[in-house]
């Protein structure tokens, strides 16, 4: 079986490509979008990701990073970033750049808090933090 036929939909993810590693970014192409939340937790995270999937598609953008972001920038809301390799007209465009350590953390979502407390320590650790 390839990886798609293995989850139904995408790539299996591969930690050892994300897990501790430094990623420097020069503008980063992504399209943004909203997430509606209700205490961090994502109500239609499902339908966001299948609309842009198919203007990602429809614009022959897709890039084969399949990288997701999500910025957490609210109790009630997120935005969510998903690369593409080519600017589409149709979504709301966003560079990003930047040095970024990574970390991989698999488990339930109550885990989340202690996940963020462990990844600032791995920031601090890695002398990347003041």
């Amino acid at each position: 079986m390839n990886n798609i036929e293995d989850t139904g939909c995408c790539p299996k993810f591969n930690t050892e490509l994300w897990d501790k590693k430094e990623i420097i970014w020069k503008d980063k192409l992504f399209i943004k979008d909203s997430v509606k939340s209700f205490f961090h937790i994502p109500l239609n995270f499902g339908s966001v990701v299948v609309r842009n999937m198919k203007i990602i598609d429809s614009a022959g953008a897709v890039n084969p990073d399949n990288i997701m972001l999500s910025d957490e920038k609210s109790m009630w809301s997120s935005d969510v970033y998903i690369s593409v390799n080519k600017e589409i007209s149709e979504a709301a465009n966003e560079k990003i750049s930047g040095t970024f350590l990574t970390k991989v953390f698999e488990g339930p979502y109550q885990n989340a808090g202690k996940w963020a407390k462990e990844m600032n320590d791995y920031v601090k650790t890695n002398g990347k933090k003041k």
